[in-house]
């Protein structure tokens, strides 16, 4: 075996000449797989698609893949993001294709660009959620709402490994809005048995630990008791850098001057 000089990576892999970033959507079942499942997934892929990734120097290499925001386990997504390296240029409608021909249904390709700076971490603050609460009528919804929005701060506990953690929710949210001045376009609507359906959009802010959905949840029921009678449906449809009107910048356009 050929010693390692010092300053030398040992078993070094051929270098990083471009990264693309990558934008997919969880849906369906696949809403309920975790962080951990979805980048398996994608190493899975990226070996059957032929895309000529990067890795890491060493005995143990690892395709040079790095993630940002990753949703919560049950929530669906339209706005997830990844970076991946390659050995070679490629067009980025060829990565995208090539990966989403190999990864399960739900799992799907939307997008992919080739990365320029500033990083994808500093082109993220925030996530725009859609929470969609069967059962829960829409003027029980706005209130709750509005009661929250009028309130300076308000913290939740969150039971964590570690112990329970406090979170500011009401910090966190930057906006929400009921019904169908909601951006998403969603509006309420009632099933054949009269069931209703109040649609909560927000923007959540990033913040540490990050503040999900059901710690907004739980926040209307401290402020109004509000208790959908069954489990709510979260979706994330963007993210993004917050603007001077509270809207997110797409995170794989082209950099804020």
């Amino acid at each position: 075996m050929a010693r390692v000089r010092p300053g030398e990576a040992a078993n070094p892999a051929p270098p990083t000449v471009q990264r693309i970033r990558v934008r997919f959507a969880k849906r369906g079942r696949l809403r309920f797989l975790s962080h951990r499942d979805v980048a398996r997934s994608v190493e899975r892929a990226v070996r059957r698609s032929g895309v000529p990734v990067s890795h890491s120097h060493g005995f143990s290499p690892h395709p040079r893949i790095s993630w940002i925001g990753a949703a919560p386990t049950g929530t669906a997504s339209e706005a997830e993001y990844f970076e991946i390296g390659l050995t070679r240029e490629m067009d980025p409608t060829l990565v995208r294709t090539a990966l989403d021909e190999v990864l399960p249904d739900g799992l799907d390709i939307l997008d992919a660009v080739v990365a320029t700076p500033p990083a994808l971490a500093d082109r993220v603050d925030a996530s725009l959620w859609r929470i969609e609460l069967d059962g829960v009528a829409e003027g029980d919804l706005r209130a709750a709402v509005d009661a929250l929005m009028a309130k300076d701060s308000l913290v939740v506990d969150r039971i964590m490994p570690s112990g329970k953690r406090q979170i500011d929710v009401r910090a966190a949210v930057a906006w929400a809005e009921v019904g169908g001045d909601a951006p998403a376009g969603v509006t309420p609507q009632a099933d054949a048995a009269g069931r209703v359906c109040a649609i909560l959009t927000a923007v959540v802010r990033q913040t540490t630990p990050a503040v999900r959905p059901d710690d907004v949840l739980g926040a209307l029921d401290v402020v109004a008791g509000l208790r959908p009678p069954v489990p709510a449906k979260a979706t994330r449809m963007a993210q993004g850098l917050l603007d001077d009107r509270d809207r997110l910048a797409d995170p794989l356009g082209p950099g804020r001057v």
